[in-house]
């Protein structure tokens, strides 16, 4: 696997980040069009993306970091293949050697589906064997998702 840097994604990338997305997270969240992706990526301030690729250049993981409200806030997917393998610890230890804190939005309940019918597996418990703390009394309440805010500092 490879880990690659960017400031900026290209089309080409951006589809494929859409496509792991749809398919890692719960349905709910899934975006139906690229414009609809694009258009969440172009509201991301000071964002900065690490995209572990196979051999043949396939994305298999992302971790993206970008400013919101005064704090540095990130996403991490990795393909879930790759689950248990040390590729997410990989990514969010090199986010914390550059950042001094991480918050993070992280879906606590395993009761919603991915697109193929898979469970989701809720990632709370990695975050928290990941030296995050879990700030039970704040959360994101929407229709589409129900999330705790995790945060780890330095």
């Amino acid at each position: 696997m490879t880990l690659q840097t960017h400031t900026e994604l290209n089309s080409a990338q951006k589809k494929k980040l859409m496509q792991l997305w749809n398919t890692e997270y719960p349905a709910g969240l899934n975006y139906l069009t690229l414009d609809h992706f694009d258009g969440y990526l172009d509201k991301l301030e000071d964002v900065a993306h690490f995209l572990l690729t196979d051999k043949e250049g396939l994305i298999k993981g992302w971790y993206f970091d970008f400013r919101r409200d005064g704090e540095k806030w990130f996403g991490l997917i990795i393909n879930s293949s790759l689950h248990g393998q040390g590729f997410g610890k990989a990514l969010l230890d090199r986010a914390k050697s550059i950042e001094k804190e991480l918050s993070g939005w992280v879906i606590d309940s395993e009761a919603k589906l991915r697109k193929e019918g898979q469970p989701y597996r809720s990632p709370l418990e990695f975050y928290q064997k990941n030296g995050f703390e879990v700030l039970e009394n704040v959360r994101l309440e929407l229709p589409r998702i129900s999330a705790v805010k995790v945060r780890w500092r330095l």
